[in-house]
């Protein structure tokens, strides 16, 4: 008899339907976006995302971006970069930005080599200016705030935004302005995925989702990080902001100075086992009798997610799932800054994530700075363990 075809590939199919939704969903003017040129070089960093992102452009109605070839079909070997990661700035990026300069592109987009994340770097005088993962979440999370908050008519649900604990608390601020919920999850679109449909379920407009490690999710189309959607994103806030004669840079200083200057000052420390680790956060706990300043800065709360306390809660417990299996360790100060501290899980390395808020962005810069020597001299004790650890270039 004939053989029964029990295999499909119903890629096509789904691809059609999502960039649909794309346009139907998430472009915010299509017949506006027609024939407007973007001005961006592309690349898709010897990964799947070239094909993609460029039907994400059409399913937005805008030009089609210049693409690096020499890095837009998938290679394995990854053969024009030492390490395929976007978020490493002018190493991984070097190309794209010799072609933008021949080009003329002011924007650079830049996806990760399975293309669920994304880099963004715009011209500033002279040079390249690569934005963080904490900008690009918070200029993203507002534009897809205001997009929401057109739409009010159509759709009246309440609107709410996440992020991973280790990301800028910047929309929280905004939150707090615009009268809309912010929620912080554990690090992992699993997280923000399975927190986002919660709140669907109770009735939220749940429109933007981020961390810092450059993974957005917006709107409903992916529950989790999507660097195809938020290239097209991007790409249509560039064109809008260009019609007010405004660049990202300006477009992020405006939210600054409306929103407070969030500055985050992020980086690791290696170490050549895990008893080091062990040692520090053991210091640092002092029995349940915590570290009470940091550089001289007092110390308002802290929250160990390893052993599920908050002593800002009432009951001491924190709302954070509880993971004994990883250090993770939050502290927040008296003048408002956040200091984080985590092991990595697959090396012997630990993370630091300091955020402090200021009226300048070096006010902000001057206590994040204080509160990562702190880290470093109080709590890794550098000194003291010298010939144990090292430092990143």
């Amino acid at each position: 008899g004939d053989a029964v075809q029990r295999v499909s590939r119903p890629t096509g199919e789904f691809a059609g339907e999502y960039f649909e939704r794309l346009r139907t969903s998430l472009c915010s003017d299509f017949e506006g976006n027609e024939g407007k040129e973007p001005n961006i070089t592309y690349t898709a960093m010897h990964g799947v995302g070239h094909a993609f992102t460029k039907r994400s452009f059409e399913a937005f109605g805008l030009s089609p971006f210049v693409s690096v070839s020499e890095q837009q079909e998938p290679d394995p070997e990854f053969s024009t970069v030492a390490f395929p990661n976007p978020e490493e700035g002018e190493g991984a990026l070097k190309l794209a930005m010799e072609q933008a300069d021949r080009v003329g592109s002011r924007v650079i987009l830049a996806n990760d080599p399975d293309a669920d994340r994304l880099a963004v770097c715009e011209k500033v005088g002279g040079g390249w200016r690569l934005f963080t993962g904490n900008e690009i979440g918070n200029v993203l999370g507002h534009w897809m705030f205001k997009k929401a908050a057109k739409g009010r008519e159509d759709d009246k649900r309440p609107i709410a935004m996440l992020a991973s604990t280790v990301s800028s608390k910047f929309l929280s601020s905004v939150a707090a302005k615009e009268g809309f919920l912010f929620e912080e999850t554990l690090t992992g679109f699993k997280w923000m995925g399975n927190r986002s449909e919660e709140l669907r379920k109770q009735g939220y407009n749940v429109v933007f989702a981020y961390e810092e490690a450059i993974g957005y999710c917006c709107g409903d189309v992916v529950k989790d990080k999507d660097g195809v959607s938020a290239a097209a994103i991007v790409a249509e806030m560039v064109v809008k902001l260009r019609q007010e004669g405004k660049t990202i840079a300006d477009y992020l200083l405006e939210l600054k100075e409306t929103y407070g200057f969030y500055v985050a000052k992020n980086s690791y420390v290696k170490f050549l086992d895990e008893q080091v680790l062990e040692d520090i956060f053991g210091e640092l706990r002092n029995g349940g009798d915590y570290l009470q300043t940091i550089n001289g800065v007092e110390v308002a709360s802290v929250r160990d997610l390893t052993l599920g306390l908050d002593s800002s809660t009432e009951d001491k417990k924190s709302t954070l799932p509880v993971d004994p299996s990883s250090q993770f360790v939050t502290f927040t100060m008296e003048n408002g800054a956040v200091v984080s501290l985590r092991t990595s899980g697959t090396e012997p390395k630990l993370k630091y994530y300091v955020e402090a808020v200021g009226k300048s962005e070096a006010e902000g810069g001057d206590v994040a700075e204080a509160l990562v020597e702190g880290v470093l001299n109080d709590i890794i004790k550098v000194k003291r363990r010298g010939d144990q650890l090292t430092l990143p270039p």
